[in-house]
């Protein structure tokens, strides 16, 4: 702060540090056209009182005894290095300080924070609208085009390639937000470097704010899906099958908010997302079997995101399956069951898949929280 006062106070101090207003000028204009030689005025009279206190610290020691002249440089160049010793505690502590002192609590910014998310993404309204209807003409084409499938083998092969391509769909579509969650990571670190809120509170705030949006997208989706194909006809097969979409669209959400963190702009984002989505359904099971994949790239499989919603599609539809797939002479030699114990399959999966994804979830988040901490730590130091 160059002035805090009013105006006259102002013109008075001008006139003190030897500027003269013009006629027939502003003078506030005046102060800030004049903002170099303010603050020089001010290096100077800082400087001045500097020396006028060492000066004042000097003069009781000049009646000391000679002889203690080597005694007391050495006192002086003890006092000189713990005087820096602490200056740089306090400047730590000041750092803490502004770290750690915050106006809100954190779940008061989570609030706050939640309530600006919901504006932005009800603001961008082209967005929204776009995302709405895409899932729900997306879900309405596939399920005209995988209409009623037959529950023979071919029908239940076909089914195998409509999970994929579900997969492949949700999990791909997401990159359209990627320019929005950059824009937010700027003023993200404008206002967290000025100790506006925490990072934390952001992560959780834009984490709870797509979890009922997703939902509805999830709705949209699935329920056409469902129900055109012809899956499993129940309504807890159902609810597994909505559950298993809301985390697939979650978890896209989740990458593209850790790249976001990551990359330095969209161009980079949407070439690394894409690079890593093809490689993690490559390795999904669908392509290559687990038992062929191998034993090098055999992690790859384990940590794909494809991997674990496609085995839940699969043991939602075929696990509790009492229909037969293919049978000889009119014995069944292929059911539903078999299909998964071809995959290494059963029913005690089910939720262990879920347990993961949602793993998988709050591991993407914590890694965005962990790179945007990074990144505001650098712009503040």
């Amino acid at each position: 702060v160059l002035h805090h006062g009013t105006v006259d106070q102002l013109g008075s101090r001008l006139g003190l540090m030897g500027l003269e207003l013009p006629p027939r000028c502003n003078i506030v204009e005046f102060a800030i056209d004049s903002l170099e030689e303010i603050q020089q005025q001010q290096q100077q009279q800082q400087q001045k009182k500097s020396a006028l206190a060492l000066l004042q610290q000097q003069i009781p020691q000049q009646n000391a005894a000679p002889g203690c002249a080597q005694q007391r440089r050495k006192t002086l160049q003890q006092l000189f290095l713990q005087s820096k010793v602490i200056g740089e505690e306090s400047a730590l502590m000041e750092a803490e300080l502004e770290t750690y002192n915050y106006a809100n609590s954190r779940w008061c910014e989570v609030l706050i924070l939640s309530h600006r998310f919901s504006k932005l993404v009800f603001r961008t309204r082209e967005l929204f609208a776009c995302r709405t209807l895409q899932m729900l003409i997306s879900g309405l084409v596939l399920g005209s085009i995988f209409f009623n499938l037959d529950h023979d083998l071919d029908g239940a092969l076909e089914k195998v390639g409509l999970f994929a391509f579900i997969l492949t769909f949700l999990l791909s579509c997401t990159t359209e937000a990627l320019p929005i969650f950059l824009q937010e990571r700027e003023i993200l670190m404008k206002e967290t470097s000025s100790g506006s809120y925490r990072i934390s509170s952001y992560v959780i705030a834009n984490a709870i704010v797509y979890l009922p949006f997703l939902f509805i997208l999830a709705i949209l989706f699935a329920a056409p899906v469902y129900w055109l194909v012809g899956l499993n006809r129940n309504f807890t097969a159902f609810a597994h099958f909505l559950l298993l979409i809301w985390l697939i669209l979650y978890t896209a959400n989740s990458v593209v908010v850790c790249f976001s963190a990551l990359v330095p702009n969209f161009i980079v984002g949407n070439s690394l997302i894409s690079g890593v989505m093809g490689s993690f359904f490559l390795f999904s099971g669908y392509f290559i079997s687990k038992k062929e994949i191998p034993v090098y790239w055999a992690p790859m499989h384990y940590v794909s995101l494809f991997k674990y919603p496609y085995e839940g599609f699969l043991i939602n539809e075929f696990s509790e399956s009492k229909e037969c797939l293919e049978s000889i002479f009119g014995i069944c030699a292929v059911s539903g069951k078999d299909v998964l114990k071809e995959q290494g399959l059963g029913e005690e999966n089910r939720w262990m898949n879920v347990l993961i994804t949602v793993c998988f979830i709050l591991l993407y988040r914590f890694i965005s929280y962990v790179i945007l901490r990074c990144r505001c730590s650098r712009r503040c130091f």
